[in-house]
């Protein structure tokens, strides 16, 4: 077993981040495996050294170890370019000069009883489908074209959630018309989240990955990206999400429950263990 656990550098860990990375930590250590740090640097423009370092800082004083060197995505970006040129060869990728307020504009009438948003936001009308991807000017977002690919060879993807959720089949046609067609990369970016972790995760030879289940739905859209790719999938366990007292989803500017302020008001790790549940 080979787990991670994978913050951004944009701001500082809460409980939340302390639940995951505790869980993926002790189920690997618990199996004989690894656990690996990977710092999620790929948004330049938000990233910081300082949070980075307390990252560090943190999950040291939690007693939690990882091994081998941490992997950082700012070093990887050429592997991202190679596999995205991969896909674009086959015709697939597109130029998308759509601002969110576009997007907005062309799905303002959903047909009923079809989602509006998907794990890569607000689902993708297919209005730049026609671009060809040498026409890629710098304040374009590259595309993936669902409908090009998707079709009766695609494999049914089938993905266990979290108990409330259950056992979910994705086929064909929920992609197309639950997912839309997804960034792969963003203007100044060279690659998306969903396109970067797939292939993070694969390099680094990880076998479980151990996430919230905001993140669930997501599964479907990377599952699809690793067939296509050829990566073999990790298996997927969606834990329960740390909330505050009136159950809103922790975040980065609840500074309240950041694991740095729970420190420095005399919390020990086993205090946080307690206080997540573990």
């Amino acid at each position: 077993m080979i787990t991670r656990f994978a913050p951004s550098p944009t701001g500082p860990l809460h409980l939340g981040h302390a639940y995951s990375a505790m869980l993926a930590h002790d189920m690997a250590r618990a199996a004989g495996g690894q656990f690996l740090l990977r710092i999620d640097d790929l948004d330049q423009s938000r990233a910081r050294p300082e949070w980075e370092a307390q990252i560090h800082d943190d999950l040291h004083w939690l007693g939690l170890t990882w091994d081998g060197p941490v992997r950082r995505q700012s070093e990887h970006f050429q592997s991202y370019t190679i596999a995205l040129e991969g896909l674009a060869r086959h015709g697939a990728v597109y130029p998308c000069g759509c601002s969110r307020a576009d997007i907005a504009a062309a799905a303002s009438a959903p047909q009923e009883g079809v989602p509006e948003f998907g794990p890569d936001g607000r689902i993708y009308p297919g209005t730049c489908r026609g671009r060809a991807y040498a026409d890629r000017l710098p304040s374009d977002a590259l595309r993936y074209d669902l409908s090009k690919t998707v079709g009766p060879h695609m494999p049914t993807f089938t993905e266990t959630g979290p108990a409330h959720a259950g056992a979910h089949e994705v086929t064909a046609e929920h992609l197309l018309t639950h997912v839309g067609d997804p960034i792969l990369a963003r203007p100044g970016m060279v690659a998306s989240y969903h396109f970067a972790v797939i292939l993070d995760d694969a390099q680094s030879g990880v076998t479980h990955v151990i996430r919230g289940e905001d993140l669930f739905e997501a599964t479907f859209l990377q599952r699809f990206l690793q067939w296509e790719l050829g990566l073999l999938p990790p298996l997927y366990h969606h834990h329960r999400l740390i909330r505050d007292a009136s159950g809103k989803r922790l975040a980065k500017r609840d500074d309240a429950r950041a694991i740095s302020t729970c420190r420095a008001e005399g919390a020990s790790p086993g205090d946080i263990r307690k206080m997540v549940g573990l």
